[in-house]
């Protein structure tokens, strides 16, 4: 009679041990919680790009790295002259770590001519990327791998995928009318939180305080010029129509 007793008891022992066992295994691939940041990275081979539709002939119109006044201008947040703050504390001073990729004037008037040929089917829904990187020297090094200039439909396999040493993002997407930004913040494999949470937090509040892009054309009408190919001395000038 003892023996069974043994077999039963070390049946419970085996069962609590691998009951245990399972419970750790589960407890070190928890992932981060839902509310936290780091929930938001993914490696960049694997980060969400850029989304088109039904509509392919959007993939072949180009964005182009914008001038280090342009974002802010774009985003109607650049800081007010009377601002006592140095440049340097203030989280709307993008320059240092931020990269954006803004319609070229060809992919705005194509947009333009293709929705006319099309009678109003075509879309007219361009795109914008801005990359908020963890440091200067990361954004540097981006910046010299990356093109200027680069169609829509490659910003995956050229910029995402081809981000130096393969960095993890997290992808924000906000609609704004005729014009969708793509916020990615960028930071070292393997790291935790964003040394940046100020800065991409500001871009990210810009572009949500954003009014709905109504034309492309629009993006034309900065002060003071036709183009928006223009100096980074013109765009300084404040105001942007949309």
């Amino acid at each position: 009679m003892a023996e069974p007793k043994a077999s039963k008891s070390r049946s419970k022992s085996k069962s609590k041990s691998s009951h245990d066992g399972a419970a750790s295994n589960k407890s070190k691939a928890a992932p981060a919680p839902a509310g936290t940041l780091d929930a938001h990275f993914t490696p960049c081979a694997d980060v969400k790009g850029l989304r088109f539709g039904a509509q392919l002939v959007t993939r072949a119109l180009t964005v182009r790295r914008a001038s280090p006044l342009e974002l802010p201008h774009l985003l109607r947040a650049a800081p007010s002259p009377s601002s006592a703050a140095p440049a340097a504390a203030d989280p709307l001073s993008f320059a240092p770590t931020t990269t954006a990729y803004i319609p070229t004037s060809f992919a705005i008037l194509a947009h333009h001519a293709w929705h006319t040929l099309t009678l109003g089917l075509g879309t007219r829904n361009s795109k914008a990327a801005v990359f908020v990187f963890e440091s200067a020297t990361m954004k540097a090094a981006a910046d010299a791998a990356w093109p200027g200039v680069v169609p829509l439909g490659d910003v995956g396999r050229r910029l995402l995928r081809a981000a130096p040493g393969a960095p993890e993002m997290a992808r924000f997407k906000f609609r704004k009318g005729c014009l969708t930004f793509y916020v990615y913040a960028v930071r070292a494999a393997g790291a935790r939180g964003f040394a940046r949470a100020d800065e991409l937090r500001a871009v990210v509040e810009a572009v949500a305080r954003l009014k709905d892009f109504l034309d492309h054309t629009a993006m034309l009408a900065l002060p003071g010029q036709r183009s928006i190919d223009v100096a980074a001395a013109a765009a300084a000038q404040v105001g942007v129509v949309h």
